[in-house]
């Protein structure tokens, strides 16, 4: 594993950062993390849809919500609904565990925050938002610009409570991971219809990564590990709807995937030169999800093409709830828990794939 640990006098919306670390990805064998001077991370930042989301959206007037039942069943012992779109465990909770910050993720509207919390950092993502603001509009859920005066929020109270110095050492050492573009595609261009009035796919892919870019931009970090868009045509929500009577991949979804994931690549590598003392990092989800897909015996599953909750053909959300008859009992043979969102041991697999990619 490779990091450069930068010096600078960095002025920005969060403060002057007087060391950051920036990340590069290169491939190792195993998770463990070692930086130069026995460095560790001191914190992770999460940012975007619910590929990372903790639980923020849990006292908002939205559908995009799920903190009751049967959602995170099997998250504890006490199968309490946590707000994660999951069974379990998500992506960024494995991330913090892998790289030895915390068991979980907090989110940041947490209301049982504590000192130890905002020293190991929060996640500010929202479920259903995308890099588009009418993405967040019509799901009534926080934008990306919402989180990331959150962030700034965040950061105030980090202040206070460690001082300036300490902040700037935890901002710095902190782990920041972005997730985001998948709602806009699924729903504001393909389900809702709402963004093909405006624009076709190539128009539409370019208007997403310029957002994407202008918030990367925004977030004042130098080290940012940035999620591709997963293989949404391959959802058993998108089949269902868009698959035809045999319930196949969508691949006009997929084929717009491809698009903005390409084109994503490219605008990181040319923020990359731009911005030399920065880092942004492409992380590759739609091959590995694609792949546990394609191939779910190979990895335990087996039955990739159904949620578990209630018939797993649409429902997500408020229409998987303690109430439905048909949720399965045992979700560890499903690659997905609804109709849109993996099950834990799904989102284990794609973990392990993403640290490979970025340690």
């Amino acid at each position: 594993m490779k990091f450069h640990l930068l010096c600078t006098n960095y002025a920005g919306l969060i403060l002057s950062y007087s060391c950051v670390l920036v990340l590069l990805l290169r491939t190792m064998e195993g998770h463990s993390i070692n930086l130069p001077g026995n460095e560790t991370f001191l914190a992770i930042q999460a940012f975007g849809d619910s590929v990372l989301d903790t639980g923020n959206n849990n006292n908002l007037k939205t559908i995009s919500k799920c903190n009751f039942p049967p959602y995170g069943r099997d998250f504890n012992s006490d199968g309490k609904a946590t707000g994660r779109f999951c069974n379990g465990k998500i992506i960024s909770d494995f991330i913090a565990e892998a790289v030895g910050i915390k068991d979980v993720l907090p989110s940041f509207h947490d209301t049982n925050l504590q000192s130890k919390d905002l020293q190991t950092g929060l996640c500010f993502a929202s479920v259903g938002s995308g890099y588009d603001p009418l993405t967040s509009k019509i799901l009534g859920v926080y934008s990306q610009s919402q989180q990331l005066q959150f962030f700034k929020e965040y950061i105030v109270k980090l202040e206070k409570d460690v001082g300036e110095e300490k902040s700037r050492t935890i901002l710095g050492k902190s782990l920041y991971l972005v997730s985001s573009g998948n709602n806009d595609i699924l729903f504001s261009y393909f389900a809702t219809h709402l963004r093909k009035f405006k624009y076709d796919v190539a128009s539409y892919t370019d208007f997403l990564v310029e957002l994407a870019c202008r918030f990367l931009r925004n977030l004042h970090v130098l080290g940012v590990a940035v999620f591709s868009v997963a293989p949404l045509g391959c959802l058993p929500f998108a089949r269902t709807i868009g698959g035809g009577t045999h319930r196949a991949c969508a691949e006009k979804i997929n084929e717009t995937v491809k698009v903005f994931n390409a084109k994503l690549v490219s605008e990181l590598a040319s923020l990359n030169s731009q911005l030399p003392d920065s880092y942004f990092a492409y992380v590759d989800i739609y091959n590995p999800l694609l792949e546990l897909i394609e191939e779910p015996n190979k990895f335990g599953f087996e039955i990739a093409g159904l949620g578990c909750c209630n018939t797993g053909l649409v429902e997500t959300g408020v229409l998987c709830n303690k109430l439905e008859p048909f949720t399965c009992t045992n979700a560890s043979t499903y690659l997905f828990w609804d109709s849109i969102h993996p099950t834990e041991g799904a989102y284990k697999i794609i973990s392990s794939q993403i640290l490979k990619q970025l340690f």
